[in-house]
């Protein structure tokens, strides 16, 4: 295995774990469960006192897209429509799902890499909407991590076959 092959392997690791974990938190949320009140030694407390503890939790009903915080900026900002807001917003956790799965699986590799460089590009103009600089930097470098890879898995499909003997 040639070291341009194993650089492209990284990446894609790197961006699909990336791409995939992204996704999933899309799915996170809060819950409010009752656990029993612990004594100093850990052991539940011999009065059978129960506590609410929030435990971080994923599930359909936690879905957002987009985060209430920057939803409403987003939705303030006149060059977003607020159906293309909702339609967006709906279906991010889920591409960025299929799209970090594909990566680690390898399949299309150019043209997996290219949707995800084109999803990227959309984050950062919605960032460079509300003005958030950090995020456009950080988001800069994902997509240069991505023109790297799609250049090596160019340059990778372009190469002549080993000869065999």
């Amino acid at each position: 295995m040639t070291t341009q092959n194993l650089t492209l392997i990284l990446l894609r690791i790197w961006l699909g774990v990336r791409t995939l974990l992204t996704g999933i938190e899309k799915f996170a949320g809060t819950e409010t469960v009752k656990t029993p009140l612990l004594d100093e030694f850990g052991d539940p407390d011999i009065s059978g006192a129960m506590v609410e503890v929030k435990q971080k939790a994923y599930g359909f009903s936690h879905y957002h897209g987009i985060p209430e915080s920057l939803y409403e900026k987003f939705a303030a900002e006149p060059l977003i429509p607020n159906w293309a807001l909702a339609l967006y917003s709906g279906t991010l956790g889920y591409i960025l799902i299929a799209l970090g799965l594909a990566l680690l699986v390898g399949v299309y590799q150019r043209v997996v890499l290219f949707a995800t460089g084109l999803l990227y590009t959309s984050l950062t103009v919605g960032l460079i909407l509300i003005n958030q600089s950090g995020g456009i930097a950080w988001l800069g470098i994902h997509i240069a991590l991505i023109a790297f890879a799609l250049h090596i898995a160019e340059k990778k499909s372009q190469a002549p076959e080993p000869k065999t003997s």
